[in-house]
């Protein structure tokens, strides 16, 4: 019997991640709610440590050595609208890749189990 396969295998590997962390920023970048967060940021090396992250989180057989979750949000006054925006357009990205339902569902699971370490207000 094979094992079973990560969520990061079903979804795509890598590129498929490299795919949604793209689009997920080009989304987040033109939400006024929530781009003010990312105004003094590079985007090119938060996406770089979003895709690691993501790639961890979905079981991808690596290492993650960033921030945690807590200690990377700790002063950004993150609230349930902001959190809820920045799902809405994971999600949307994961749509527009063609990501079957169940697997966003799973990558909706895996995020709200991070929501307390992020959300503050």
């Amino acid at each position: 019997m094979e094992p079973e396969k990560t969520l990061f295998e079903r979804i795509g590997g890598m590129d498929a991640v490299d795919a949604t962390v793209d689009i997920f920023y080009s989304k987040v970048l033109a939400d006024d709610s929530i781009n003010h967060f990312f105004a003094k940021t590079r985007i090119k090396t938060q996406a770089r440590k979003q895709k690691a992250f993501l790639a961890y989180a979905f079981g991808c057989p690596m290492g993650y050595t960033g921030k945690s979750m807590k200690r990377a949000h700790a002063r950004m006054d993150i609230n349930e609208d902001h959190f809820e925006a920045v799902i809405t357009h994971l999600i949307s990205a994961l749509d527009e890749l063609n990501v079957p339902q169940n697997l966003i569902d799973e990558v909706v699971e895996i995020a709200m189990g991070v929501k307390g370490d992020i959300v503050s207000a």
